[in-house]
């Protein structure tokens, strides 16, 4: 008898959890909706990439040629008219392998050649997993960094424990190739700071009861933090993108986050 497999498929509750969101956040409809046809572009890509892993030396090229133009297609049909205008006058004017190249590197980037090469590679190191991701991916995050492809932590989050009263252990997820690993709950994930009085925790309980601020007065920055425990219906890199107003008040105190969301927040 054939052994059954399960295949990780994320893309149901990624989907789920952005309509419950827009529909909860008015603030952040805009955004959870381009984020919605963007999952049924990157599920394709993803599907594509488990078919015909590329080589890492072939990832650009695949990217340009297999993501790329699905990206821009959803984000003229469904994103805001500035990022959909500013995303086509790049694809069309930019050095596409270098524009890919630089996130893979994690080097700088104007906000639209970001939005671009995280769209369209996430799926495809999510699908490939650590041996395409691990070689493909040369820029390593400073602070605690992605152990698959070295990436910065774009969101912190607290696993359910089984016990009503305990926090579960503390992950934090990639910004890059969306991988997770544990992390110990007072610490910077930005410099590694662990002095409890420096690492302060804002929230906005009536309207976010199950997000937060982690921030860091030595290095400045911050992570939200997704409490499972508060809302398990929650999905952490989906719960990020409408936590604007947090984002906002981060700002309001002098922090940067560790890096922005796929939106640029």
């Amino acid at each position: 008898m054939q052994e059954l497999v399960s295949v990780y498929r994320p893309w149901s509750d990624r989907r789920r959890r952005s309509v419950e969101l827009a529909e909860r956040y008015p603030h952040a409809a805009e955004v959870l909706q381009l984020h919605q046809a963007l999952l049924d572009v990157q599920e394709h890509i993803y599907d594509a990439a488990l078919a015909a892993p590329p080589a890492p030396s072939t990832l650009p090229a695949f990217a340009i040629a297999q993501a790329l133009p699905r990206v821009l297609e959803v984000t003229v049909a469904a994103g805001p008219a500035q990022l959909s205008t500013a995303a086509v006058a790049r694809f069309h004017s930019a050095d596409l392998e270098d524009l890919i190249g630089r996130w893979l590197r994690l080097e700088d980037q104007p906000l639209v050649d970001r939005y671009l090469a995280r769209a369209a590679l996430t799926p495809i190191l999510e699908a490939a997993g650590p041996d395409l991701a691990g070689t493909a991916c040369s820029g390593r995050a400073r602070g605690s960094a992605c152990p698959i492809c070295g990436g910065p932590a774009q969101v912190s989050w607290s696993a359910l424990s089984g016990e009503s009263l305990v926090t579960g252990p503390r992950y934090l997820q990639c910004a890059r190739c969306q991988g997770a690993w544990n992390h110990t709950r007072l610490n910077c994930p930005g410099c590694g700071e662990t002095t409890g009085s420096r690492l302060p925790v804002y929230g906005e309980q009536d309207r976010f009861p199950h997000l937060a601020i982690e921030g860091c007065k030595t290095c400045n920055t911050y992570v939200i933090h997704v409490d499972l425990r508060r809302d398990a219906a929650a999905v952490p890199v989906v719960d990020e993108l409408a936590a604007a107003p947090l984002d906002l008040f981060a700002k309001e105190q002098g922090l940067s986050k560790l890096v922005p969301n796929l939106v640029g927040m």
